[in-house]
C-alpha cells in the first residue's frame, strides 16, 4: 500500500479541503450503473459538503441529470467564513446572479437545486441550476441541511476527514443510501466496522488501495512525492495523491459480488508467490482460535475455520463467498498474536511455526507493540461461507 502522510497531516491541522476529480467520480458512478442502471433513477440525490459552483461532484450529477434519470439534485456549500481556508472570491455565477448579496457571500451556505429545464434548452442540465443563499452557514449538522437530508434518497459527497465518523452517522440514522469517500483506516473505527460486519455497508467499486488525486487549496503544504506522482497522473498545480483513500457504500456493485479466485491450501505451501507463505505457513494465533492468512491471495480455499486477513481483504469481500467474524481482538481482549507453537491440534506440515519481525505491507501495528516477544498486527477475522 502506498504511504500516505497527507491523510496523518490532514487529520491533525484539520485541513477538509480535497477535492475530488470529475474522472474518479465518473469511473465510480459508472460502475454502479453496469450493475444496476436505474441505481438513481427517480432518485433525489443531495452532495452536501460541496462548493457547487465549480463541485466535480456537482458538475458530474448536473450533467448526467437525465442519463441518470434523477428526480431532483440537491448541492449545499458550507459558508467560508465557517471554514479553515478563507481565500475565496465569488464566481461570476454568484455576481452576476440577481440573488446575490455581498453581505451573506462569506457567512452564508448556499443551496443549489436541479429538477427542470430552466432556459428552455430542451434538456436539463448543468446550466439549469437553480440557487439562493441558505439561513445558516450550511453545516451539515443544521437543521436546515439535516431537512434536505430527510428529502434525499442517496447521499454523495467527499466529507470532511476530521468529521467522517460524524458525517456517517448523520447518514445511517436518517436511513438513507450514501457513496462517500474516506480513508482506509475509517475500516477500523468502532462506528465503522460493525456496520462493515453487519453487511450494512462495504467498499465503493473502485480507488480502494490506489491513488487518487484532490485537488487542494493554494499553497497548501504538500509533501513533493505526493506532488510529483499527481503531476505524472495528470494533474499539475495545487494536487496531492492520497494513497489509502477509498469509497464506502451500501449502494450495490458487482464487484462486491465477483468470488476470489483461490487455491487450496496444500497448494499455496507449494506454489504461492509469497515467499513467506512457502516457507512458514499459516501459524496458528496464541490467543484465538483461527490461522493467520498475511496475503489475501493466499487465502486457502478449502479451509473452514476461522482465518486472520488483512484489512485489504475489504476491497476483494465476496459476502457469498466469506462471512466476517470480528476486528483485531483474540479470546483474551488484546489483538492477534502468535508465537512459536506446535500447530495448536492441526496438522503441523499445514500449519507451521512462525515469528514475523517486520511489518506487513496495508496492516496496521497495534500501538501495544509486542505482547511476550511477538509482534502484533491488525486483522479482520473470516471464515468460508458454506452452502447450504
Amino acid at each position: 500500500m502506498a504511504k500516505n502522510s497527507n491523510l496523518g497531516a490532514a487529520k491533525a491541522a484539520k485541513n477538509d479541503e480535497f477535492y475530488t476529480q470529475y474522472a474518479d467520480i465518473q469511473r465510480e458512478i459508472n460502475a454502479y450503473l453496469e450493475y444496476n442502471p436505474d441505481t438513481f433513477r427517480d432518485k433525489t440525490v443531495l452532495l452536501p459538503c460541496d462548493d457547487p459552483e465549480w463541485s466535480n461532484f456537482t458538475r458530474f450529477f448536473a450533467q448526467n441529470f437525465e442519463r441518470l434519470g434523477l428526480k431532483r439534485l440537491i448541492s449545499t456549500s458550507y459558508a467560508v467564513e465557517s471554514k479553515k481556508y478563507k481565500d475565496y472570491e465569488p464566481t461570476l455565477f454568484e455576481t452576476e446572479s440577481p440573488w446575490y448579496d455581498a453581505d451573506k457571500t462569506r457567512i452564508k451556505g448556499k443551496i443549489f437545486e436541479l429538477t427542470r429545464d430552466t432556459n428552455g434548452s430542451g434538456r436539463i442540465d448543468l446550466d439549469d441550476l437553480e440557487w439562493h443563499y441558505l439561513e445558516g452557514d450550511g453545516d451539515f449538522r443544521s437543521p436546515e441541511v439535516c431537512t434536505l437530508r430527510d428529502q434525499a434518497d442517496i447521499i454523495v459527497t467527499n466529507p470532511p476527514f476530521s468529521l467522517f465518523r460524524e458525517f456517517l452517522a448523520w447518514i445511517i440514522e436518517a436511513s438513507k443510501q450514501l457513496l462517500i469517500i474516506g480513508n482506509m483506516n475509517a475500516i477500523t473505527y468502532k462506528e465503522v466496522f460493525p456496520l462493515i460486519k453487519e453487511n450494512r455497508l462495504w467498499l465503493g467499486a473502485t480507488g480502494f488501495v490506489s491513488d487518487m488525486v484532490f485537488g487542494v487549496p493554494k499553497n497548501t503544504e504538500v509533501d513533493p512525492k505526493d506532488k510529483a506522482k499527481a503531476a505524472r497522473l495528470g494533474y499539475v498545480g495545487d494536487f496531492t495523491r492520497l494513497g489509502n483513500s477509498c469509497w464506502f457504500t451500501n449502494i450495490d456493485h458487482g464487484r462486491r459480488h465477483e468470488p476470489l479466485k483461490l487455491m487450496t491450501m496444500a497448494d499455496n505451501l507449494k506454489y504461492s508467490r509469497h515467499k513467506d507463505i512457502r516457507e512458514k505457513g499459516y501459524p496458528k494465533y496464541d490467543n484465538y482460535d483461527a490461522i493467520d492468512v498475511s496475503h489475501v491471495d493466499a487465502i486457502p480455499s478449502d479451509y473452514n475455520g476461522v482465518m486472520g486477513v488483512p484489512i485489504t481483504f475489504l476491497g476483494k469481500y465476496c459476502p457469498e463467498q466469506f462471512e466476517i467474524v470480528e476486528f483485531r481482538k483474540g479470546n483474551d481482549g488484546k489483538d492477534l498474536i502468535y508465537s512459536n507453537l506446535n500447530g495448536g491440534g492441526y496438522d503441523s506440515a499445514l500449519l507451521q511455526n512462525s515469528r514475523s519481525s517486520t511489518s506487513i505491507p496495508g496492516i496496521i501495528k497495534n500501538a501495544e507493540g509486542k505482547i511476550s516477544g511477538s509482534i502484533t498486527y491488525a486483522r479482520i477475522t473470516i471464515r468460508k461461507r458454506l452452502k447450504n
